[in-house]
């Protein structure tokens, strides 16, 4: 059977959609935060109840902290990065302090 061209495809975005791929979310991304830690949580209890839930002493919770601390440090330009997205916005958080007449005295 021959499709018209007028006819709205299976291809073609309905209205109100993003035009950018893989953007809308579905299934539990689109789940409201309640939910998804709720649903979690299940799945935790679950391991638990199964013995086959993992938790980290707090010694190989400070290595493995230490591990990716190292591996992100490795990165300077990605640092720098970082120090300067936060100058950025600190500063414009306290340009909208001052337009509101509250300054920040530090």
């Amino acid at each position: 059977m021959a499709t018209q061209q007028g006819d709205k495809g299976s291809s073609q975005k309905a209205e109100g959609q993003s035009s950018q791929k893989g953007t809308s979310k579905r299934g539990f991304a689109a789940m409201d935060e309640a939910t998804q830690r709720q649903i979690a949580s299940k799945g935790g209890q679950a391991a638990h109840q199964k013995g086959t839930a993992h938790e980290f002493d707090s010694e190989e919770a400070r290595r493995a902290g230490q591990k990716g601390g190292e591996a992100v440090s490795r990165d300077r330009e990605h640092m720098a990065e970082i120090g300067r997205k936060g100058g950025e916005s600190r500063q414009s958080a306290n340009r909208g302090n001052r337009q509101s007449g509250k300054d920040d005295k530090r």
